[in-house]
């Protein structure tokens, strides 16, 4: 073998080994800041949570920017759990925020960690929707839910072999069962509501 191949596979490998650990790095800051940015729309910290959210959005972009020249490691797992994160951030953004849920096409990622973003997004959903019932917001509560509702339902519909979805199949089911404990939450606060508006009016003075 000619020794100086042996050279050429070295540059090559240094050069993928390097775009990895750029990439991985990267990658941890994107799922620490979109983490930070959720905690933040939970708090209603719009700014502090769009700044955040921001910056996971440039680490992520630095990361395609690394791997640029790397198609091997253009499907890594920290690729996608990145992008994963990253997509939950913007669409629970969206959703608190009334605002239309952006495609994978807005987000400039591959479809199926966007779908994993959206299927963990209703554990989010979830949450928000405990504080609202704590606030007695029934109606803000109800809305919540027919959200979560149509993102189970629509994830239902995407069925290819695991393989190709990283397993999509479990997060979709996850979600649905959030979504059932949910409505059953839903149901027991509106019947406790109800019972405690009818120990609240006066008893009938009806009298023969």
């Amino acid at each position: 073998m000619n020794p100086g191949s042996l050279d050429e596979i070295r540059t090559i490998l240094d050069a993928r080994f390097a775009a990895r650990e750029k990439g991985i790095t990267g990658s941890r800051k994107v799922i620490r800041s979109s983490a930070n940015a959720i905690r933040a729309l939970h708090r209603s910290e719009w700014e502090e949570a769009e700044r955040l959210i921001g910056v996971a959005e440039q680490e992520l972009s630095d990361i395609r920017a690394a791997l640029e020249g790397q198609p091997e490691l253009a499907g890594a797992g920290f690729v996608s759990d990145a992008a994963k994160e990253y997509a939950e951030a913007r669409i629970t953004q969206a959703v608190f925020l009334e605002k239309d849920i952006p495609g994978f096409e807005d987000l400039s990622m591959d479809p199926v960690p966007y779908l994993h973003g959206l299927g963990e997004a209703v554990g989010e959903m979830r949450r928000r929707m405990l504080d609202m019932l704590r606030d007695e917001k029934l109606e803000e509560a109800e809305a919540l839910l027919d959200h979560m509702d149509e993102i189970v339902d629509s994830l239902a519909t995407v069925d290819y072999p695991d393989g190709m979805t990283s397993g999509l199949r479990r997060t979709t089911d996850v979600s649905r069962s959030l979504v059932e404990r949910s409505r059953s939450d839903l149901t027991a606060t509106i019947v406790q509501e109800r019972l405690r508006t009818d120990l609240r009016q006066p008893p009938s003075t009806n009298l023969r």
